[in-house]
């Protein structure tokens, strides 16, 4: 094959896996939706504020992302040469530009943080922020430093085919931060507490024995500390599998629309959503990193370290990686909730749980539908609804 047509003959073979990966393992059920007017859920106040903050946030992330991408470009540009030690080079480029662009974007960061205490959703001091950047970053940095340095290690051990054995180091890694990430790196930003006894917890434990879900452990995590807002999510695998419910979830919400969210969450127990995330990743990850070998190639000077053109070639291939999983979060989405629907069979506490999030959240009900392809991970609120209204019947 022609050297010119290698990297766009990968680009196209890349999307191919990716998307047949999602046809492979999404939900084959298809679940009706009642069309739904936001006017008759949400006042006009609550539609504009909506839409005045996503706007600024959208214009604020844009803004942050063309300057990191600028750094990396610059750190292309002017990547150090290899030196007698490669691999320290290696380790040092990718935690420079892990440093720079957290440094550079963090005006941006601060602004959109600010609109966001604007509009009530952040309770955190600004000292408070300062330190969780800074650990965070640390964190990063240590990684990356990691990481650079094996890129190098792999390049000089297996050449042009480093991509291969970088493709089982991706998914490996993807295991064990799934593994471990719960217990040592989400206590370094909050504190974790088993859910109390009484009636949540002993919801929880109901609807586990009627799913027939081993739920592992039931947490709660102080995210009022920071946030007005109120989630809830799964993490872990194994033993170290959890389901985590927001303070803000527990305090500011029925039990009625408690018990749902946390169905919805038992959902991507039962269904096994946090592996089918990772298996999806194991399916992509040899072709998605030969694309970012060959287009390392491309980019690399001769002579320097190769780390900056690699970090180059994952932020362009990832975002579009990135578009096509998410096809498969909004249907296991959609999935969580129609179990959560059938398990509670209270699609009223769903419809009114949506609502009250929403408002909560600032969020936009009804987003565009190019901001929906591009980064809805979920449904939109305006479809969870609907998928509500289809369940009440005629």
């Amino acid at each position: 094959m022609p050297q010119r047509l290698r990297l766009p003959v990968a680009v196209v073979a890349a999307i191919v896996v990716a998307e047949a990966a999602v046809l492979l393992l999404r939900p084959k059920e298809r679940y009706p939706v009642v069309e739904a007017d936001p006017r008759a859920y949400f006042s006009r106040s609550e539609l504009d504020r909506a839409v005045n903050f996503r706007n600024g946030q959208l214009w604020l992330y844009g803004g942050r992302t063309a300057v990191e991408l600028g750094i990396v470009i610059l750190a292309v540009r002017y990547a150090p040469r290899d030196g007698r030690r490669p691999a320290l080079t290696g380790a040092a480029a990718a935690a420079a530009i892990t440093l720079a662009t957290t440094a550079a974007a963090l005006p941006l960061r601060a602004a959109a943080r600010q609109r966001a205490k604007d509009v009530g959703l952040v309770t955190q001091s600004w000292g408070g922020w300062a330190a969780d950047t800074a650990k965070s970053t640390a964190i990063a940095g240590v990684l990356a430093a990691g990481g650079g340095a094996l890129l190098v290690v792999g390049m000089r051990r297996f050449g042009r085919d480093w991509w291969a054995p970088g493709a089982a180091a991706v998914a490996g890694f993807a295991v064990l931060f799934s593994y471990l990430g719960p217990v040592l790196l989400d206590p370094v930003f909050n504190r974790f507490t088993p859910l109390a006894a009484g009636e949540t917890r002993d919801d929880v434990l109901d609807l586990a024995r009627k799913a027939g879900v081993e739920v592992g452990e039931v947490y709660e995590v102080d995210a009022s500390r920071r946030t007005t807002a109120a989630n809830a999510y799964v993490t872990g695998l194994g033993h170290t599998k959890r389901v985590v419910l927001y303070d803000t979830l527990l305090k500011d919400f029925t039990p009625a629309e408690t018990r749902l969210v946390v169905a919805h969450e038992l959902g991507h127990v039962k269904f096994k959503d946090v592996p089918g995330g990772l298996l999806w990743l194991a399916l992509v990850a040899p072709l998605g990193t030969l694309v970012v070998a060959r287009a390392t190639e491309r980019l690399a000077r001769p002579g320097t370290t190769a780390v900056p053109a690699a970090v180059l070639s994952l932020a362009l291939v990832a975002p579009a990686l990135t578009l096509i999983s998410n096809q498969l979060s909004r249907a296991v989405e959609r999935r969580a909730d129609d179990f959560a629907l059938r398990m509670t069979g209270e699609p009223d506490a769903m419809v009114g749980f949506e609502r009250r999030i929403t408002v909560q959240n600032v969020g936009d009900p009804d987003p565009p539908g190019w901001q929906q392809l591009l980064m809805g991970t979920h449904p939109t609120t305006m479809e969870r609804i609907g998928q509500a209204l289809a369940a009440t019947g005629p």
